[in-house]
């Protein structure tokens, strides 16, 4: 299977290589078919020049901003049967693009997989209560699971089949932020399984939670998921933008 790595990116000239090249290393160890593109959404710094200069990356520009306008440009502009929703801030370890080939292998059911964030540029404690939070998380997609009425994606770290895209008719632009892996799991958890696994972690940035604060970034992630999953609609419609100089 061709995989589609897409990354959207606004203003990451800081992070956006580390990405790129993490990305790269995967496809070269596996020798598996797969493009690579970076969505550049609206940036005013050097992020389209710096994603043009990693080997084997294209560039695709949407000029409105908002993640689901990027995620959705990355998908019609992709060609791979698999597609990876990697943030730019996200570094995929070791052996994680075997872990996905392996798992959608044997689970022709499998529309869709996703793992947590282990963050980076944060306190020990933090990242303590963030995995705990994962863990919280766990038990309400395992019960969305059991009552069919969702499931859960850590949004930037999930991999989605294109006919299952294509079953649900693509992303819901009704989001731009909070809750759009959300309502994605709980769209696609239609049309077959979604599974979230925590042997598919990857690193992230945490400079929303250095930025936002942990208990406001778990409220708002914890509201979104309820009322996307129940309200089919995001509780919070603004986001602010964290960059570099939080971490």
């Amino acid at each position: 299977m061709m995989i589609s790595f897409v990354v959207p990116a606004h203003n990451e000239e800081v992070l956006i290589e580390k990405c790129l090249r993490a990305i790269l290393a995967e496809t070269s160890c596996t020798k598996c078919e797969a493009e690579i593109i970076v969505v550049n959404n609206a940036s005013s710094d050097n992020t389209r020049h710096i994603a043009l200069s990693v080997p084997g990356v294209t560039v695709v520009d949407e000029p409105i901003k908002g993640l689901v306008n990027a995620r959705r440009a990355g998908y019609m502009a992709s060609h791979g049967e698999l597609i990876a929703n990697i943030d730019a801030d996200t570094i995929i370890p070791q052996g994680w693009l075997d872990k996905v080939l392996t798992e959608f292998a044997k689970a022709p059911n499998m529309v869709a997989l996703s793992g947590p964030y282990i963050y980076y540029g944060v306190p020990e404690r933090v990242r303590f209560v963030a995995a705990l939070f994962y863990k919280t998380s766990f038990v309400f997609y395992s019960l969305n699971r059991l009552f069919k009425v969702g499931s859960m994606i850590q949004g930037g770290n999930f991999v989605v089949r294109r006919s299952a895209m294509q079953a649900i008719g693509g992303f819901n632009m009704d989001f731009s932020f909070y809750g759009e892996d959300t309502d994605l799991a709980r769209r696609l958890s239609k049309v077959g399984d979604v599974k979230f696994s925590f042997q598919l972690p990857a690193f992230s940035s945490g400079r929303r939670l250095a930025g936002e604060g942990l208990l406001m970034t778990a409220w708002h992630y914890s509201i979104n998921f309820i009322w996307a999953t129940f309200m089919k609609r995001p509780y919070t419609y603004t986001s602010v933008d964290y960059r570099d100089e939080c971490l």
